[in-house]
């Protein structure tokens, strides 16, 4: 129950201050009327992410190994680390700590408005395509989740493993931001599109489906790789 838990609170406190930053970002602009340039705006909210999973790492990562995503549980199930029982109890988890965090969101900011949502199309800074929108996730979702499955594969690396995967979730949202918002996260996705609503809801499926099939080739992919020379 407690790595429940720990994933639970995990997946809560990235939304709050992953996806608060973004909302925090939208707010001063609008109400200060500056305009801030995307670039310094997408660093920003990018290590908000990054620096909220190396937080996280350190916390809870002894006793859940902070996963605070369904899909990298995903690719620890495929990958036989993680146990049909404790995949499908770490996913509900995750789902609740998320949704959890975007209901903290909107009584902090008082408005369901954006909260750090994903999209396509018109809800995209570059006006991503679907079918785009599709091979970008795919694409971050697979080198977020080899790196993960790459750093943890050794004992020896535990003492940075937290500082890696922070910032390769970093280096994922600068280039994901403008074209998606960056999901590689169907908790991340779901929380916030279940209080936004309208086009942000109709599209969440995109940010679910995408993150497990990148998740996945990432794990087959590891699995290939990492196995034994047999020549």
């Amino acid at each position: 129950m407690k790595k429940y838990l720990a994933e639970f609170i995990g997946t809560c406190v990235l939304v709050v201050f992953g996806c608060g930053s973004a909302v925090a970002a939208n707010t001063l602009v609008q109400a200060t009327g500056v305009n801030v340039p995307l670039a310094l705006s997408t660093l920003l909210i990018a290590f908000a992410f990054g620096l909220s999973i190396v937080a996280m790492a350190y916390s809870i990562g002894n006793i859940s190994g902070c996963h605070i995503n369904p899909a990298v549980s995903f690719a620890m199930w495929i990958s036989k680390k993680l146990d049909t029982k404790d995949f499908v109890s770490y996913v509900i988890a995750q789902c609740l700590g998320a949704i959890v965090g975007a209901a903290l969101l909107v009584f902090m900011f008082g408005s369901n408005a954006s909260l750090g949502t994903n999209g396509y199309g018109a809800l995209s800074a570059l006006h991503t395509e679907m079918g785009q929108a599709f091979v970008v996730e795919v694409v971050l979702t697979f080198t977020f989740v080899l790196a993960i499955l790459g750093v943890t594969s050794k004992i020896e690396n535990s003492a940075v493993s937290g500082l890696v995967i922070g910032l390769t979730l970093t280096l994922i949202h600068i280039l994901g931001i403008p074209f998606t918002g960056t999901s590689v996260n169907p908790a991340r996705s779901l929380g916030p599109a279940l209080f936004a609503g309208g086009d942000a809801l109709s599209q969440v499926w995109l940010f679910i489906l995408a993150p497990l099939v990148g998740a996945a080739i990432a794990a087959l992919v590891w699995k290939f790789i990492a196995s034994p020379d047999t020549e």
